[in-house]
């Protein structure tokens, strides 16, 4: 059972000192039952206190790393249910599988053809961050195929095998790279400890059923493997969600600890179409590490795509520094087109822009990442604004002509813009889609 805020309260050193940033000890309780602050903060608690305290400071889901260096993982450490509660801070890792009984020419295709899943989505970069190496019993063949795939690939590892002999030859090879295991048993969980420990390396856990699973939690922690992984055995996917539901529920509300890491999860054989379902669905709720069969870009980009959405921050849009950017190679005589911070719009603007094949300038304004009519109703995307932005940028000295673009959906700014700025403005299309018409037909410099 969780501690309170007044149980917490009870082991401080009640100084009221405000150097943990809260003015006083039972606020600080507080907070750090609700998980809101870590006890590190308080410099004078003492040992016994921190012992005390050490399930009240835990995080409820612990975050598990997975690879080492750059291309690093991290999943869980996850505290509300729903994004609009906080936000979700650890975007669910994707792992596409690989085969160990290819034959090396074609493992290393696969690896290739994985490691070019990287794409660039409004200014962000996305992609597969982990490799899953699935095989059989042959420890000698499995250990070789995850050799090769290290050799051919930076992003982290899963290894997925059952057979611990396997396991621990495999692991051997690519060890540095603290791959995740998968996945330890009530039949093996002693050997796969054992593997995970020596090797200091993450373990994925599985079970046909919750209650045996958070049975084989305790037991591998016993074991003294505390970096776990949870898969519930489920591949239907109305049973994954249910679990993985139940998981996180747990988790968080009722603290319970041998649920109280990431999961893994699969998606089930099907066609592609289906499993770009399942997967957005399992991103939705909740997985940690998603496996699955995908390598066509299209199936990425449309996951990845969700995953973005729903891993942002929803009181921090995704956004772009204000200023003036280009397209193409503009000159002083090119167009300048204004719009907002939002990245989407942006990006949205620039591709049409693009697509014209005018060079063009883009004047980007601050409006807290908000898009062109929620930042004109917030007073945000104003003439006022749009003004101060043309002379921070500087946009006078890179052009010649002292003609603005603005959107068509606030063209009721154009005849504050020009007092305000001394610009004739210009009002351009409604929707960003016909930006390229618009600058072939009507813009002249």
């Amino acid at each position: 059972m969780a501690l309170t805020g007044l149980d917490i309260y009870k082991l401080l050193p009640k100084t009221n000192c405000g150097e943990c940033g809260v003015p006083t000890c039972l606020a600080f309780a507080m907070k750090l039952a609700q998980k809101q602050t870590s006890l590190d903060k308080c410099p004078h608690v003492t040992d016994q206190a921190k012992e005390a305290l050490e399930g009240a400071a835990a995080p409820p889901i612990k975050l598990i790393t997975v690879g080492a260096g750059d291309t690093k993982v991290e999943a869980g450490n996850e505290t509300v249910l729903f994004r609009h509660e906080e936000t979700f801070y650890h975007p669910t890792a994707l792992a596409v599988t690989a085969d160990a009984s290819l034959p090396e020419d074609q493992l290393i295709a696969r690896v290739k053809q994985i490691n070019a899943l990287v794409f660039e989505r409004v200014g962000q970069k996305i992609g597969v961050g982990l490799v899953a190496l699935k095989g059989g019993g042959d420890a000698a063949r499995f250990a070789a195929a995850a050799k090769t795939v290290a050799a051919n690939s930076d992003f982290g590892l899963v290894l997925i095998n059952d057979n611990a002999a396997a396991m621990e030859a495999a692991v051997k090879e690519v060890a540095a790279r603290k791959p995740l295991i998968h996945a330890a048993t009530d039949a093996n969980a002693a050997d796969m400890a054992r593997i995970a420990k020596e090797n200091s390396c993450p373990l994925a856990i599985r079970a046909d059923t919750l209650e045996a699973l958070a049975a084989l939690s305790q037991k591998v922690q016993g074991l003294g493997v505390t970096d776990l992984v949870l898969d519930s055995g489920a591949r239907d996917p109305a049973k994954v969600l249910a679990d993985q539901t139940l998981i996180r529920r747990a988790a968080l509300r009722k603290k319970f600890r041998p649920f109280g890491f990431p999961t893994i999860v699969f998606t089930a054989s099907g066609s592609p179409e289906e499993e770009v379902m399942q997967a957005t669905e399992y991103v939705a709720k909740y997985a940690g590490i998603l496996v699955m069969d995908a390598v066509e870009p299209w199936q990425l980009i449309a996951i990845l795509t969700a995953r973005q959405n729903i891993f942002t921050d929803p009181q921090k849009p995704i956004q772009l520094d204000a200023g003036l950017y280009q397209v193409g190679e503009p000159n002083a005589g090119s167009p300048v087109l204004t719009t907002t911070n939002f990245s989407l719009t942006y990006f949205t603007v620039e591709g049409d822009v693009e697509a014209s094949r005018v060079p063009s300038w883009i004047l980007v304004v601050d409006t807290e990442g908000t898009s062109v009519l929620t930042a004109w109703a917030s007073e945000k995307f104003t003439a006022d604004t749009i003004a101060a932005a043309i002379k921070k940028a500087g946009v006078e000295e890179k052009v010649s002509h002292r003609k603005i673009i603005i959107p068509g959906g606030v063209a009721v700014l154009s005849g504050k813009l020009q007092d305000a700025s001394g610009w004739q403005v210009l009002v351009g299309p409604r929707e960003s889609s016909g930006i390229p018409t618009y600058l072939k037909s009507t813009w002249q410099g």
